[in-house]
Order: C-alpha cells, then structure tokens, then sequence
C-alpha cells in the first residue's frame, strides 16, 4: 500500500523530532515535499533526510496532488491562515498546538473542514504515549475508585533566558496557557472526560521583559498576553481540577499533575512527554509507589498523532487527536482567561467524547486501523 504523503509547512525547531520519527519510526507515511520562509531551514531539512521536493512556498505545497495531509508547524499564531489555505486546496491538515490562537479561529477551521469534507487533528499527541494512556487505563479501571477531583501545575520564568527566539512567546497566540496547556487539557480530558464548565483568573505579571539569551541578548520584549493564569474546571463526570500556568515563577521543576479518586491518588507524568514515571497511592500502600508502562511509545514519539491520522484516513474512523478533541481543548483554554475578564463562570459547549485507547502492539510505529 502506497504510504500516505505529508507536506511540511514550517522547518523550525520543532521540525527536527518530526523529521527523524516520520522517517525512521513510523510506518504508511512519508515527507513528499517540505517549505519555510526562511529558504535554508528547508534546504537543511532536504539535505538531512530523504525528502524529494523543496517548494518554494506554501501554496506551491499545497497544489501537488501528491500531497495528502499538510503537516502544519508553524508558530502559533500563524497556524489558523496556514490550516485555512490548505484546506480550501482540498488536503487534510495535522497541526501543532493549538489550533487557533482564539476560540473562533478554532470554530472557523472546523467549520470549513467540515465544508470541505476534510479532515483536521493535531498535537499534542503526547496523551497517545506509554505515560497518560497507562494512567487512563489505572483510572478506567478502577485504580483509584471513582475520580474526584485533580490538579495540574506548568511552572516556570519565561523563555527569554534560553530560547534563541522568545519574542512570540509573549505575543498572540502566546503565553503559558496556549503554549503549555494543550498538554495539560488534553492529557486531562484524556483521563477524565469533557470539561462542562470553567472559572479563571489571569494577568501579565511583567509587562516587559528583556532577553538574556544569544542572538537577541538585550532586546526588550512587550508582553501582550496573561502570563499567570490559574483555573478551575467543571467536568461533566463531576471531577473538579485546577490548572495552574506561569511564565512568572521561579521553580526547580516544571510539571506537577494529579488526580484524586474516591480510594487513591495517581500522580500523572509529565505530559509534555510520552513516559513515565506513574505513581499511585492507596491506603492501604501506606506510600506512593512507582507502576511500569503498560503502553508503547515512552520515548519522544511525536508524529504519533500525524502516524494515527494516517491510519485512520485508510480505515475511515476519526483520528484519536481530533478536531473535536483540540476544539474542545482550545475553548477551555480560551476561556480561562474570557472568566477573569468577566468575572464569571463560563460554559463549556463544544463537545467532546473520547476516542478509544491506543491499541498495544509489538510492532512499534505501525498503528491500528
């Protein structure tokens, strides 16, 4: 079977993780062509992997026939024009977080996929990883009795003191929440079901900001979104959480993330990550103890996603990162910050039901139908 052909918009940082799993791990697809605005990241891309084409621009991607699903990294502010342009050319489009840098730039490329009988899913795909669908099993089947409640905390100072490129960071489509909380709203949902409602409260902390890192050393950064943005969440099974995100704070660690059952607590791992650990405790354990991987995929395994839509593009189900599921995730987010604003509770209506669970296989970077 030919493998499904992908078209890479966007050679950033990022890229590099794609590029080496598409090519090495994951099999049915491969990099047809890729492109950037800045012609020697993509000439380098070529150069390094076995990819035939270099277009010149986006649109030049989109108009091969060849290509079927466009894979979109570009920043994040900049991915709602980008996954627009490739749907009104007829391909499917796999994104990194989050779909749109607001809530209606989400609804409008649901909307036009929708139109177009395309389909859209994106990052993150970490909840696909050994870490949270272990933790989803644990909860699913009763490990810790009937979910109550959880916690999640992002913590950490900003980026300017070793991203070469901060800038956006602090701008629109940035912040902590977009930036970090697609992890933590995916993973959470993942575990816990749809959110129905959301309260938060958010402010910029440091209104500039100056960079410390090579090559912009010095330069002075306007922050223009929340930076200290903390939240709590209705779910529909009746679980509250909290999610806590700051580029404010100084700590020693970035992740904490826990969910308390009616007979037990689990402590998640990270879920910017694929793995472990996974920690649980019961009372009659006495102490939190440390439980194995039940799942493949520890190691940084992103494409995972993009390999799961592929798989399910040839199969006809919906893939497990779906529109419905970064809709969902980009709402909450959204409105974490559309609460503190008014002062009030915000109801959650986009839908979401969780997709099956990933299916365990001794052939790594094959995915099930």
């Amino acid at each position: 079977m030919k493998p499904i052909q992908i078209g890479i918009v966007g050679v950033g940082a990022i890229s590099g993780i794609y590029l080496e799993n598409i090519t090495k791990t994951f099999h049915g697809i491969e990099v047809r062509g890729v492109c950037d605005l800045i012609p020697e990241r993509a000439q380098h891309a070529v150069d390094t992997y076995p990819i035939p084409k270099l277009y010149k621009d986006m649109y030049e991607l989109f108009a091969d026939p060849e290509i079927d699903i466009v894979l979109n990294l570009t920043r994040p502010y900049e991915h709602y024009e980008v996954t627009r342009q490739a749907l009104l050319a007829g391909k499917h489009v796999y994104t990194e977080k989050p779909l749109g840098a607001t809530l209606e730039e989400g609804q409008e490329l649901v909307r036009l996929a929708q139109a177009q009988n395309r389909i859209i899913a994106g990052a993150p795909d970490t909840f696909l990883g050994a870490g949270i669908q272990t933790c989803r099993k644990l909860i699913d089947d009763g490990y810790i009795g009937t979910p109550v409640g959880a916690a999640a905390f992002m913590i950490c100072r900003g980026h300017e003191s070793w991203h070469p490129d901060p800038e956006f960071y602090y701008k629109f489509g940035g912040g902590p929440m977009l930036d970090m909380g697609p992890y933590y709203v995916t993973a959470l949902i993942n575990l816990l079901g749809a959110v129905e409602s959301v309260s938060g409260m958010a402010k910029i902390s440091f209104p500039r900001r100056t960079i410390t890192s090579e090559p912009h050393r010095g330069e002075v950064i306007d922050v223009d979104v929340p930076t200290y943005i903390t939240g709590m969440m209705r779910f529909a099974s009746g679980a509250i959480g909290t999610l806590f995100t700051t580029f404010d704070v100084h700590s020693d660690s970035q992740a904490r993330f826990e969910v308390y059952g009616s007979e037990g607590t689990l402590v998640v791992p990270d879920p910017n990550t694929f793995g472990g650990p996974i920690r649980i405790l019961r009372p009659e354990m006495g102490r939190y103890m440390e439980l194995p991987l039940t799942f493949g995929y520890a190691e940084n395994s992103r494409a995972l996603g993009l390999a799961d839509m592929a798989a399910a593009i040839r199969s006809g189900r919906s893939p497990r990162a779906s529109s419905e599921q970064l809709l969902h995730v980009l709402q909450v987010m959204t409105s974490f910050q559309k609460s503190s604003e008014e002062g009030k509770t915000v109801a959650i209506d986009a839908p979401f039901t969780r997709t099956p669970p990933m299916v365990c296989t001794n052939l790594t970077g094959v995915l099930d139908g």
